[in-house]
């Protein structure tokens, strides 16, 4: 496979991971979000930021998979474009749904599942996004490794936000669903390779020499 981690390359990540925000901002200008803009903006931030956090997850997969290193190069930046999605969503909520107002966003996480999922997920992002840093990684060592395995669990929020946020087609959710379990179980699957390689080395390396 190609070398991936390549300065123009990198650029070409960073413009494409880009264009869904400048296409919002273009349909913002141009008074092209639709009969209800506040509902686009936030379906389409959060759709985005979602696209995103599944493709930070498979990074893993595809490099076991088609024995690919140089795609590890961008998981970090994947991972910083799902928090950019993520925070722009909960800010139209905020902002252009809510304006702020305290007592209205605590009626919201007191009755409705999917807000309290949403906002679980986000929650969680916060202190992955906080510690994606090569400092961050040093500091915690293997506490690191165990922090942001959590973000399974933000997927897995953020799906089920999205299926109880949608009142009648509920075909991209479940789609979505299904393609983060295929992530895991491909990424599970191959660790059980892994692990039974790994133990043959050892019970062959441990077999006495009957000689």
């Amino acid at each position: 496979m190609p070398k991936l981690a390549q300065p123009r390359i990198r650029q070409l990540v960073f413009m494409l991971a880009l264009l869904p925000m400048l296409q919002l901002i273009w349909a913002l200008f141009t008074d092209n979000l639709g009969a209800n803009p506040v509902e686009e903006l936030s379906q389409h931030t959060g759709i985005w930021s979602l696209r995103f956090l599944l493709l930070t997850l498979a990074c893993t997969p595809i490099r076991l998979l088609l024995h690919w290193p140089g795609i590890m190069a961008y998981r970090r930046m994947l991972g910083l474009y799902t928090f950019f999605y993520s925070s722009v969503h909960v800010f139209v909520y905020l902002l252009l749904e809510q304006n702020f107002t305290l007592h209205l966003i605590l009626e919201d996480i007191r009755i409705s599942w999917p807000i309290d999922l949403g906002l679980a997920a986000y929650l969680l992002l916060v202190p992955l996004f906080a510690t994606s840093n090569q400092p961050m990684m040093r500091k915690l060592g293997r506490n690191w490794k165990k922090l942001h395995n959590s973000v399974h669990i933000t997927a897995w929020l953020a799906i089920l936000h999205f299926l109880f946020s949608e009142k009648a087609d509920l075909r991209e959710p479940l789609l979505y669903g299904g393609v983060l379990l295929a992530l895991l179980v491909i990424k599970g699957w191959q660790k059980r390779q892994q692990h039974k390689r790994t133990g043959s080395k050892a019970a062959i390396q441990h077999t006495p020499n009957k000689s």
